[in-house]
């Protein structure tokens, strides 16, 4: 994938990376943060950091297509009262946005809509330094 492509190979011969998430979890709370938690990966084993103006939702498969979630207007109205400027949501879940958002909800908040990690990672990470 080219998102990962500034990992040096080496740190998966030298490293075990294990994510848990704890059981005590609210259970809809899972799926939609794959996303988040991938690009928080991909950013911490290439040094790219994240543009902080983005918010992002969507679950991943392991070949890194990003599945349509649930809530998207909760969502997309959360970003937008806490300063959030761009929101990155599965291609899937356009027919939600159209359906559940109108313009003066969105004011100049912009909706990203995204297929694959590889997308996503180039849409929120900002330049190798």
């Amino acid at each position: 994938m080219a998102c990962c492509s500034g990992i040096d190979p080496e740190v998966f011969a030298r490293s075990d990376i294990h994510v848990h998430v704890p059981s005590g979890a609210i259970p809809k709370d899972g799926p939609s943060a794959g996303v988040t938690v991938a690009v928080a990966l991909i950013s911490a084993l290439t040094g790219r950091r994240v543009k902080s103006d983005f918010a992002m939702t969507g679950e991943i498969t392991l070949t890194g297509l990003i599945l349509p979630v649930g809530g998207i207007k909760e969502k997309v109205l959360a970003a937008k009262r806490s300063g959030i400027r761009n929101v990155a949501v599965p291609a899937d879940n356009e027919a939600n946005v159209k359906e559940d958002l109108k313009a003066e909800h969105l004011g100049d908040l912009r909706i990203h809509y995204v297929r694959t990690m590889e997308a996503l990672a180039e849409l929120v990470l900002l330049p190798a330094e």
